[in-house]
């Protein structure tokens, strides 16, 4: 029986060293399937064109509270609008209309190297930014090109550097004088992993506070001065681990109403009820004095 015990010790080591190694391997995955799924490139317009405008988009930050998108732009010439064969400087000049209300046109003098330009293009959204993190939003990116006062073919190639959502096209425009895409940005899996997880934290921390405060006032401890200081210190902790949630949500959105506040106030009640019990308690014990 003496020997038995240590083997069957190592065996639940082992075990669990090799739970531990399958979690890690499971994270390895999550993440390089989000990766494959940021660094997707998106196209639209004319597919191969020789004479014409080629823009290259990319998401910066998409942006809820203010409803719009960030957006980093370069457009190229192509074929006979080169100056010389450099693809940096056009021939002509070159007037971009695009889907954005902040800044409708972008202009490329004939002869000037082009440069990036950052436009705002404004968002959808059925809900709102407190739906977090079930909030889902629906913009259009699209571009118009005319050189020399003539409209010429657009092609487009948009990639996504916003870690928080992740897009997915619902329509392609692929006209020759223009391209098109209508997104639908969603929070990343990541995100949904990270909000669920707080949520689930919240409410173990706070179910945990309320198990601790039965078993004192059951055995009628008094004032158990460690276990208040861990419940006061869970309830401001929380705080700041709310706040640490990815996208920085507003106060009164779907993480809040299902976790945050519940956690806050069953923690608040506990700390109340286990100080106000244990300062019956130490009284009703305190010698008398006449």
């Amino acid at each position: 029986m003496a020997g038995r015990k240590p083997r069957g010790r190592a065996v639940r080591h082992v075990a669990v060293a090799a739970a531990c190694v399958l979690v890690a391997l499971l994270g390895l995955l999550l993440y390089s399937a989000e990766r494959d799924t940021r660094q997707q490139t998106h196209f639209a317009g004319t597919g191969r064109i020789t004479d014409g405008v080629h823009i290259e988009a990319s998401v910066q930050q998409v942006n809820p509270a203010a409803r719009e998108l960030h957006l980093r732009v370069l457009v190229l010439p192509l074929g006979n609008l080169r100056e010389n064969g450099n693809e940096l400087i056009s021939s002509s000049d070159i007037v971009v209309e695009t889907s954005s209300l902040a800044q409708g046109q972008i202009k490329l003098p004939a002869g000037d190297r082009v440069s990036i330009q950052d436009i705002k293009v404004g968002l959808e959204s059925t809900g709102g930014i407190s739906d977090y993190p079930f909030d889902r939003y629906r913009t259009l990116i699209g571009f118009w090109a005319e050189a020399g006062g003539r409209q010429v073919p657009v092609s487009m190639e948009l990639t996504d550097v916003d870690p928080f959502f992740t897009p997915r096209i619902e329509r392609r425009g692929n006209e020759d004088s223009s391209a098109t895409l209508e997104i639908r940005f969603s929070r990343s899996r990541s995100t949904l992993i990270f909000a669920w997880f707080m949520m689930a934290a919240m409410w173990a921390t706070s179910l945990a506070v309320l198990g601790a405060s039965w078993v004192i006032v059951d055995q009628k401890r008094g004032l158990v001065w460690p276990a208040l200081g861990w419940m006061a210190a869970t309830l401001f902790a929380l705080v700041g681990f709310r706040n640490a949630a990815p996208g920085s949500p507003p106060i009164g959105s779907i993480l809040d109403y299902t976790a945050f506040l519940w956690a806050e106030g069953v923690i608040s009640v506990c700390v109340v009820a286990v100080a106000a019990y244990g300062i019956r308690v130490e009284r009703a014990a305190a010698p008398h004095t006449s």
